[in-house]
């Protein structure tokens, strides 16, 4: 077979704008979400996209310092990159995980392209082509123009959410919680489930609960029809304490990102669902062998969502596809996005799911057009520290958060 060449790799920032800003228990996405595509060229013409989240000089200047490492590789040799960025060694003074991930994903497109076959079908082929997602519920701020957002009480929630379920059909509905006092929470979330009688439910503060407060939660929530609690506190212990008194399963996408975390996880029976980020796990083909391991063991999974453009929920789609262990709805935050830089707009959702792309590689083609559009509004915008809140002035996060907690 011949041997394809990296020639070069670009890095550029966009800011996309969302119908509002999303606030969560760490933070805020300021009305916009700041990502880094990655686009690599080979020598036979073949070019592949990537993401990241972040932006800027900083990651231009990552991507750049790892151009050493990737120029002449072959893309199709997905091993060797892996070793040749995230070498556990070479990486203690220089987190690459995300790095590799977003080359990684430019990779198997180009790989993809190549061989004309899909990603999923790189590892292994597609076990369904319709992948389900929740509604992701998040407390909003206004938006730019006043139009939409501001959503904070119970029934400006479920409002916002029955305004989700008619656009898209979602069946499963996701809580972004912990910018409240828990007893808020818990108001809102009771409200969903009388809302959407029959439908799938799960909560996620963000961990910014002690142990006793989300046992406490835990139990007022537990009778409802709950998918998991999803990272209710902090830390393997805090998870596995929350998991001994609560009778929801458990779920996490910050205490278990590598496998080292999934080994300990697995001996110590801390978390029940590991929710699996293209991202977090340092790419497509991580996450897909972490779901292997989660297969033998019994644990159940999901495709999680760390704030998304076309690119990389093309690799959450891909992943969703070809995973047996798909147990739950994936997670997007898609759907809050007014515009996408893909050729024909945004993915549509089609009774509470996203079709896997049919195309070679990813299946997802960037428009230029809107790339150079959303560029320069990175340019005129710039970036935003994403553990601010505009809503709360001087706020910052403090974990764990309680009770008596400010609003």
């Amino acid at each position: 077979m011949k041997q394809l060449k990296i020639t070069d790799i670009k890095a550029t920032t966009v800011a996309v704008p969302l119908e509002a800003p999303l606030r969560h228990a760490n933070g805020s996405h300021w009305g916009r979400f700041v990502r880094t595509l990655v686009e690599i060229h080979t020598d036979a013409g073949i070019t592949g996209w990537g993401e990241m989240g972040g932006g800027g000089a900083s990651a231009r200047d990552a991507i750049e310092g790892l151009k050493p490492y990737l120029i002449g590789h072959d893309p199709l040799q997905l091993e060797q990159l892996r070793w040749k960025i995230m070498n556990p060694v070479g990486s203690l003074y220089n987190y690459r995980y995300q790095l590799h991930a977003a080359i990684e994903f430019a990779c198997i497109d180009i790989a993809g392209k190549f061989l004309d076959i899909r990603a999923c079908d790189l590892l292994g082929g597609s076990l369904r082509e319709q992948i389900p997602f929740a509604s992701y519920i998040f407390y909003r701020g206004p938006s730019s123009d006043g139009s939409t957002g501001s959503e904070t009480s119970a029934e400006q929630i479920v409002q916002h959410a029955r305004l989700l379920n008619e656009q898209h059909g979602f069946t499963t509905h996701k809580l972004k919680g912990g910018v409240f006092p828990p007893n808020h929470d818990i108001e809102v979330y009771h409200a969903l489930a009388e809302a959407f009688p029959g439908d799938r439910l799960r909560l996620d503060p963000n961990s910014v609960w002690s142990v006793e407060e989300a046992i406490r939660v835990g139990k007022a929530i537990e009778h409802l029809n709950n998918d998991y609690f999803e990272d209710p506190t902090f830390g393997l212990e805090g998870m596995r304490r929350v998991r001994h008194f609560v009778r929801i399963p458990t779920a996490t996408n910050t205490v278990v990102i590598n496998f080292e975390q999934l080994a300990a996880n697995i001996r110590t029976e801390s978390v029940d669902v590991i929710l699996l980020d293209t991202t977090f796990w340092g790419g497509l083909r991580q996450a897909w062998k972490a779901a292997a391991v989660l297969e033998t063991f019994q644990w159940g999974t999901a495709v999680h969502s760390s704030g998304e453009l076309g690119i990389q929920l093309a690799t959450m789609l891909h992943l969703g596809a070809c995973i047996p262990n798909l147990s739950f709805a994936a997670d997007a935050h898609y759907h809050h996005l007014s515009d996408d830089i893909l050729k024909g707009g945004k993915l549509q959702y089609e009774n509470g799911c996203i079709s896997v792309p049919t195309g070679p590689g990813l299946g997802v083609e960037p428009d230029p057009d809107k790339i150079a559009r959303y560029a320069e509004l990175f340019r005129e915008t710039g970036g935003y520290p994403y553990d601010r809140d505009p809503q709360r002035p001087g706020w910052y996060c403090i974990m764990p958060e309680t009770r008596f907690a400010k609003p």
